[in-house]
């Protein structure tokens, strides 16, 4: 019989955008017992947690809760909760996780209609609000931060414009909520996916969302119980356009997270604790604080990088300051730098996807992993690995600027 050996990951620095590191106290979250999805101590943590997600995304949106399953299926239950065949969607384009928006959209039947931008930069305000005009989309699905450049997109009236042709926007915020302000209800947001790995630090597993009454009237234009759970079966309406998905289904979601608790999943028990956790730190950093400290540690790895001789990669005046993209040095092997980096170091750092793969290190400084130490000791690293594959720096120059930067 084969033995298989004991469960022991090695330590990791993880400087990617996503995932990242984990805060201690999250995974100890993680450990404690398992409650019943209807104990009235469970539910209570239900609660308090869609309390939090309200602070997170700046919002009163009476509907603010996670879909258990990672990043992606929370763009895909509030993509496909809000898009009946035939509807007209726009989707402008910049980099990666646009495309995957568009290839949501029309796995729902939608009618596709995109703007795309060299990848690097992203759309001025104006460039939408005219497609939108010209367009008139039933829903506006735009990414804030796209992780695939580094670029953030601004989204100052986009939702204005939305609301006077009577359109729904929908902003893909996985990268940027809890590093980045996603101000919903400022903005005109109708729809906000979140993500847990990246600026939350918690694990892989579920999607925060939040959404307003315009789109939950939507939700409840398709809303569709399943019969084992009706009291009586008072038929179909036979013109009824229901939710494609059933586990993706908002207004079966809704429901489950409701005072009415209608049963639709079983809970993920352990992966709440998690989330619950990592919120009640994020608030008690404070959303203002915690932007800045990614701000910090953004400037001194940048002062660093630009000591080494290293070109940023984009432009600089959309940059996201979560995730910093690098121009890969001519005659380096940047696979070879990433994998002395994680061998030798124990730090990984990333590559990045399509047109770009190849030619960009991308390094993420996103919740816990985006502090000081962190970033010293991935300076540190990467210049002796660069100088061992032969690019021209002057060794100890980049730890000195960013200890610059952090005024020590």
């Amino acid at each position: 019989m084969k033995v298989y050996k004991d469960l022991s990951p090695s330590p990791r620095t993880i400087m990617t955008p996503g995932p990242v590191e984990v805060d201690p106290r999250v995974l100890r979250a993680m450990s404690f017992p398992i409650l019943g999805q209807f104990d009235p101590e469970f539910t209570s943590l239900m609660n308090e947690t869609m309390g939090m997600l309200r602070e997170l995304f700046k919002t009163d949106n009476e509907w603010a809760f996670p879909v258990d399953g990672t990043s992606r299926s929370g763009i895909e239950a509030v993509l496909a909760s809000l898009i009946e065949p035939g509807d007209k969607v726009l989707v402008p384009i910049y980099g990666r996780f646009g495309h995957l928006l568009t290839e949501i959209a029309a796995r729902c039947g939608a009618e596709i209609v995109t703007l795309e931008k060299e990848w690097g930069s992203v759309f001025g305000t104006e460039e939408i609000i005219s497609a939108i005009k010209e367009h008139q989309p039933k829903l506006v699905a735009l990414v804030h931060g796209e992780t695939s450049t580094g670029r953030l997109q601004p989204l100052e009236g986009i939702g204005q414009v939305c609301r006077e042709i009577d359109a729904l926007f929908v902003v893909d915020a996985v990268a940027t909520i809890g590093g980045i302000e996603v101000a919903t209800d400022r903005l005109l947001i109708d729809a906000v996916i979140g993500g847990t790995q990246k600026c939350l630090s918690v694990p892989a597993g579920m999607a925060p969302i939040t959404y307003n009454k315009r789109a939950e009237a939507k939700l409840q234009s398709r809303k569709k119980i399943e019969r084992g759970l009706l009291l009586q079966d008072g038929g179909e309406d036979p013109l009824l356009r229901p939710i494609q998905s059933n586990y993706l289904d908002l207004s079966q979601l809704q429901d489950y997270w409701s005072p009415a608790r209608l049963n639709h999943h079983t809970e993920a028990t352990s992966m709440l604790y998690a989330l619950r956790e990592g919120l009640r730190l994020v608030l008690e950093e404070g959303l203002e604080a915690r932007f800045a400290r990614h701000r910090e540690h953004e400037g001194a790895l940048i002062a660093g990088l630009e000591a080494m001789g290293l070109r940023l990669y984009g432009d600089s005046s959309c940059k996201m300051t979560v995730v910093t993209c690098i121009e890969i040095p001519a005659g380096v092997d940047g696979e070879s730098v990433r994998s002395m980096l994680l061998d030798h170091f124990g730090i990984e750092i990333a590559s990045s996807f399509g047109p770009l793969k190849g030619k960009i290190w991308r390094i993420g400084t996103m919740g816990y992993s985006c502090s000081k130490r962190n970033v010293l000791f991935t300076l540190s690293a990467l210049e002796a690995v660069l100088l061992r594959h032969g690019h021209q720096l002057e060794a100890g120059r980049s730890l000195q600027a960013a200890m610059d930067a952090y005024g020590m």
